[in-house]
């Protein structure tokens, strides 16, 4: 799919950060796009967002809901089909993702699933939803976005990751297992797994939206961040999160942006395989090359080395 010029993309999570910015670019393009998000308020601001960039007579339609429930799911493919008058898309960028529950001896069942239902369930319920459609196009293309994470299963020596990372794992080896579904059974849609590095996205700032409450939320992304909040009140808590969130998206390497322009020259050059940023790179080859000493405590120094920090 060299030209996106008259498809019709589907993003998940496309409220903030690359999910956002895929949408943009694509509308750009002469790309209609339909997107959700589980906020009202960012999912108004990337319409705004998009309709600026558009030319004239791109749609654009928005759609408020939980990816990790797959019935929300199915009415966001049937709002599609009905708002655009389709049977079919082209392009589906299983996006949305969210960070916590990342211990799964300490925290609870629900803190765990929340990530893992949200991070993995969501890239399943999409597929499923959306995979008639695709199938139904004269070429589509799926775009599954794992992280880093996805290739080491690690935050490092001092801090549990579990939930993230076993979602990650699971959209990597679901989407690589799906190539060679679809050459088998619809030749004509392929297959891609991103792995961004460190992207300057509202990922941590994000996460709290599909907590029971803000500090709950943020109570498993901290100590997940190896920060002890178990005395703090959930004022201090939150606090916490929001400056941890801004830096994390302020402090970024590469841009969402940068990110999206990445993916969508993947998806034309037919990369099943994408890595996001040179640190995502770096640790891709440390990985292959030492496979043995990845859970070793030292390795994230020598990452870090590697990286320059």
């Amino acid at each position: 799919m060299k030209d996106f010029a008259g498809k019709i993309a589907v993003i998940t999570g496309g409220g903030t950060g690359m999910g956002r910015e895929l949408a943009r670019q694509l509308v750009a393009e002469g790309c209609d796009v339909a997107m959700c998000d589980v906020s009202v308020e960012n999912m108004a601001e990337s319409v705004k967002v998009c309709q600026a960039d558009a030319p004239q007579g791109i749609r654009i339609t928005s759609f408020v809901c939980n990816v990790s429930d797959a019935e929300q799911m199915d009415a966001f493919a049937d709002h599609v089909r009905e708002t655009f008058e389709t049977s079919h898309i082209n392009l589906l960028f299983n996006n949305a993702g969210i960070g916590g529950g990342g211990s799964f001896i300490t925290e609870t069942q629900e803190q765990w699933e929340r990530t893992f239902n949200v991070c993995w369930g969501g890239v399943y319920n999409g597929s499923r939803a959306f995979m008639p459609m695709l199938i139904a196009s004269s070429e589509g293309h799926i775009v599954n976005t794992s992280s880093v994470n996805g290739i080491w299963a690690s935050a490092g020596p001092d801090a549990s990751h579990t939930a993230y990372c076993a979602a990650k794992f699971a959209v990597r080896g679901f989407t690589e297992a799906l190539i060679t579904d679809l050459r088998l059974n619809a030749p004509h849609v392929l297959a891609s797994v991103v792995f961004p590095g460190h992207i300057g996205t509202s990922i941590i700032l994000n996460s709290d939206l599909v907590a029971e409450t803000a500090a709950d939320g943020g109570r498993s992304l901290l100590k997940m961040m190896s920060q002890d909040v178990d005395d703090l009140s959930d004022d201090e808590v939150n606090a916490m999160l929001q400056a941890a969130g801004e830096a994390f998206r302020d402090g970024a390497p590469t841009t969402a942006a940068e990110a999206a322009t990445i993916i969508l020259d993947g998806v034309r050059a037919e990369q099943w395989r994408i890595l996001i940023g040179e640190d995502a790179h770096i640790l891709d080859e440390m990985v292959r090359a030492m496979p043995e000493d990845l859970y070793e405590r030292d390795f994230q120094t020598r990452l870090r080395q590697a990286r320059g920090q």
